[in-house]
């Protein structure tokens, strides 16, 4: 598939490689050691040969079983689920002919999205970004490598479950052109649909803030604050991951290579616009976040103040009462209204009708 390999790794070094916490630290280049979280137990290899008349999708359980599908005509897509197990990228990407260097970076998730350009294929990295249920919902990336052939494309990704299954119903259905083109469209249309679930993600982003604004306005509660916190590091972090896709689109568009198609251009340069339309709502979600931010802070501002002016209102009003029921309180024998018998109800009069007079000119200064 991808010609002949310009470097390969000696067995006996591949086997000595440790899994520490560093465990590329000190390795020679072209060390194939995985580097990332593990999220799967297994790996799962999902195969679809497919042709304009022609149609075969399989499940592999064995790395074996896939080598035989270098040479397969027309197309042939091999989907790799689970990058932890370094043999089966060795072993794939030595009968795939892949560079030594090239394999390094599949088994390294951390890698940012890029695009590279060899003799044979075509190396693509790329993030998947989607909301995983099984963490309540918690914001991930997902690394996908892609390697473009001539005949065949594989795709690595981290865990079974993608969002590649609108493609794969389009193969299976004939839908559009994907029948009748070759493994450079099937990239593109790959990297269409991880971009159209950017989307997606936007859309649940773009709910998520206004309930905030809705909770804001309404209530005010202090741990909001937490929440927006959480909204605009995840804004942030989709745009890490989103934004170098449109460096990968701009490079794809003007691509001068014979595995890649000048046929293909329109349709990259419609994904790129996807891609900025992205990133604008990216940066306005952004924006936002900082305004409900402004907003929350605003709001309990001004519950406070209302909290104080009902306090300072409330003070106000007992000081005066304050002051006569001080001087009645008092312990002089010579006192003026002590041996009056309707001294005591008086004095409470003076104090109720004072305390209504202060009430009354605070709702004429619309204080109250």
């Amino acid at each position: 598939m991808f010609g002949t390999p310009c470097y390969r790794m000696a067995d006996s070094e591949s086997d000595l490689i440790p899994h520490d916490p560093e465990p590329r630290v000190g390795l020679p280049p072209g060390s194939v050691v995985f580097v990332g979280e593990d999220r799967t137990h297994s790996v799962e290899f999902r195969v679809l040969e497919y042709g304009p008349e022609h149609l075969i999708e399989t499940t592999e359980e064995r790395v074996e079983e896939v080598l035989k599908y270098r040479d397969t005509t027309p197309v042939t897509w091999i989907n790799v689920s689970g990058v932890h197990d370094e043999s089966v990228i060795r072993t794939l990407g030595d009968h795939f002919h892949v560079h030594p260097l090239v394999q390094e970076d599949i088994a390294h998730t951390g890698q940012r999205p890029k695009h590279e350009v060899h003799d044979d294929y075509l190396y693509l990295v790329v993030k998947m970004v989607y909301f995983d249920d099984r963490r309540d919902g918690e914001l991930r990336a997902e690394q996908v490598s892609l390697l473009v052939g001539e005949r065949n494309i594989i795709s690595f990704q981290e865990d079974p479950g993608d969002v590649f299954e609108p493609v794969r119903k389009r193969i299976r259905n004939g839908r559009g052109h994907i029948r009748d083109r070759g493994p450079d469209y099937l990239a593109y249309a790959l990297l269409d649909v991880i971009v159209d679930h950017y989307f997606v993600v936007l859309e649940a982003f773009g709910t998520r803030t206004e309930n905030l604004e809705d909770a804001i306005v309404e209530e005010a509660p202090s741990d909001l604050e937490d929440d927006i916190h959480d909204l605009r590091r995840d804004l942030i972090f989709m745009r890490r991951m989103t934004w170098p896709m449109r460096e990968i689109l701009y490079q794809l568009e003007r691509l001068d290579s014979p595995l890649w198609a000048d046929t293909n251009q329109p349709y990259v340069r419609d994904t790129y616009d996807h891609v900025v339309q992205v990133l604008d709502l990216v940066e306005a979600l952004r924006d936002t976040a900082s305004g409900l931010h402004d907003l929350h802070m605003t709001s309990i501002s001004n519950r406070m103040n209302e909290i104080m002016k009902v306090l300072t209102i409330i003070g106000t009003i007992f000081i005066p009462l304050t002051f006569i029921a001080g001087i009645y309180g008092m312990n002089f024998e010579y006192m003026p209204e002590l041996k009056w018998t309707w001294a005591y109800p008086v004095v409470w009069g003076l104090m109720i009708i004072l305390a209504g007079v202060l009430l009354l000119y605070f709702r004429r200064r619309e204080w109250i």
